[in-house]
């Protein structure tokens, strides 16, 4: 049987601390300023999900809704069995993932795994939830980890832990390569940029596993984890992201 780990307790304990703090001093939107929420209603309801019409295997938008598109047909056995993404990474929401990953906002990620937590709760996923026998995070390197502080694929992972149950995982994968940020590269330097960069750093085998991260390009980064989770033995991998870009990716 596989070691299934809940969230810790300083986890727990962050999440009392952050409810005392909002309890005397109110947060307010990061989109608009209103006192009352991180995200209010109002800036909520205009994040834009993802359109039907997409690739059901690898999630990308597609003309129309496909069982399998081209980029798919190329690759019969892919490493992840189903890919989606909650919402399009168009304003508010790309404005909100900025200032989680890069303006020291981890108290977003809480509020942002509402929609992790929405879209897997979706027809989409219902074959598959009481399979997974674990969510795991997609790491960040220990060196990226130190100069921001925090990972904010772990805590949205955390965050859909706690609304499914479903055990989080994050000592399961390592990213053992530093490598430089994706942005500005192409699909095959998105690829090459992380091969090799990640390990297992306990036992998968068997497992049925979601991983999770914050944005869903080519998904070169997912399939490179999704690879190392499945030499070393898992069963199955699927991903879910909490955006993906408002165009279809090669």
């Amino acid at each position: 049987m596989p070691v299934l780990v809940s969230p810790t307790p300083p986890n727990r304990l962050r999440r009392w601390a952050a409810a005392s703090r909002d309890l005397l001093f109110p947060p307010a939107c990061a989109i608009c300023g209103r006192y009352g929420d991180r995200i209010c209603s109002q800036c909520a309801q205009q994040v834009e999900p993802v359109p039907t019409t997409l690739c059901e295997r690898c999630g990308r938008i597609q003309p129309l809704r496909i069982h399998c598109c081209a980029a798919c047909l190329a690759n019969p056995q892919p490493v992840l069995h189903q890919v989606r993404a909650a919402a399009l990474h168009v304003e508010p929401l790309r404005h909100l993932i900025h200032l989680l990953k890069y303006e020291g906002r981890p108290d977003l990620a809480p509020d942002l795994a509402r929609y992790l937590a929405a879209n897997f709760g979706g027809p989409e996923w219902h074959a598959l939830v009481s399979a997974f026998d674990a969510i795991v995070p997609v790491p960040l390197h220990a060196d990226r980890l130190r100069q921001r502080g925090y990972d904010q694929a772990a805590l949205l992972a955390e965050g859909l832990s706690v609304r499914t149950r479903i055990p989080l995982r994050q000592d399961l994968v390592a990213r053992i390569k530093f490598t430089r940020a994706q942005v500005g590269l192409n699909a095959a330097e998105r690829h090459a940029n992380v091969q090799d960069a990640f390990a297992v750093a306990d036992s998968c085998a068997g497992l049925h596993i979601l991983l999770i991260d914050d944005v869903y390009t080519t998904g070169a980064t997912l399939a490179a984890c999704a690879q190392t989770l499945h030499d070393n033995g898992s069963a199955l991998v699927c991903a879910l992201t909490l955006a993906q870009p408002s165009h279809t990716q090669p």
